[in-house]
């Protein structure tokens, strides 16, 4: 007998009744208690009694088949939890995304010119409004707002010239090549072994490393020298949007010497 229902219930399952609305009713299970009878149809409890009573006999309402065996099942309600819960985590999904794009759009400025500008104004104009809201208010707390905001715009103007760095002209790298013969730097800060460049020279004639060696020098912008491939390998894992110089974190331009 045990294995008969096991036999009903998987056929149900495959035909998916409880995914079905009741068909006397015409409403889904959800949590109300649901009953499986033998010929595989599924029902309300309550509906498949209202039936009965007001029938005068006991058959399927689908089948017809009589003198049928019914058994409580809850496919109904675990399915409806089941949505529920899908649901809620849908619904709190798309409530963190948009508390984090809201929160992106007020603090990252846009990459477009006329958004980036827009979102300038935005911000100086919720400046002036927070200025004029403590003019008659307790002037400390007024003088702190005043720092807290230039404190952000040079954050933001810092920002704003670290990812547009101008690339110098031929005079400019003239001036840093100087720059660097007088700091008289030998050796790559990366790994440590010996430069080599036949542009930049010491006072005293000397080249910055061995002639012999096979790898080339990367000079940068903020007049700081190092292996190409040494610059390459640490640009490769840097993790900024734009890399900066290993020793003084500054944006930077290179060119080969």
């Amino acid at each position: 007998m045990v294995d008969e229902w096991s036999w009903v219930k998987s056929r149900s399952i495959h035909k998916g009744d409880s995914k079905q609305p009741c068909v006397i009713c015409r409403e889904e299970f959800r949590l109300q208690t649901q009953v499986l009878l033998s010929c595989s149809h599924v029902f309300h409890r309550a509906c498949l009694q209202a039936f009965e009573r007001f029938s005068g006999r006991k058959c399927c309402p689908m089948c017809r088949k009589e003198q049928y065996e019914t058994r409580v099942i809850h496919d109904g309600a675990r399915l409806f939890k089941e949505r529920c819960a899908i649901r809620i985590q849908a619904c709190w999904r798309g409530y963190v995304v948009r508390k984090w794009y809201g929160h992106m759009r007020k603090t990252v400025p846009p990459k477009d010119k006329q958004l980036r500008r827009r979102f300038f104004e935005t911000k100086l104009q919720e400046l002036n409004d927070s200025f004029v809201q403590y003019c008659h208010t307790d002037v400390e707390a007024f003088l702190n707002d005043i720092d807290q905001s230039v404190s952000s715009s040079r954050r933001v103007f810092h920002q704003f010239e670290r990812e547009h760095v101008s690339e110098p002209q031929e005079d400019d790298w003239q001036k840093i090549q100087e720059k660097v013969i007088q700091r008289d730097t030998r050796d790559c800060p990366i790994c440590l072994t010996a430069l080599c460049s036949a542009r930049l020279e010491t006072e005293t004639g000397r080249t910055l490393a061995q002639h012999h060696s096979n790898r080339r020098t990367v000079l940068l912008s903020c007049s700081h020298l190092f292996h190409q491939p040494c610059l390459e390998a640490f640009e490769a894992f840097c993790v900024e949007g734009r890399p900066t110089c290993p020793l003084c974190r500054s944006p930077y331009h290179k060119i080969l010497v």
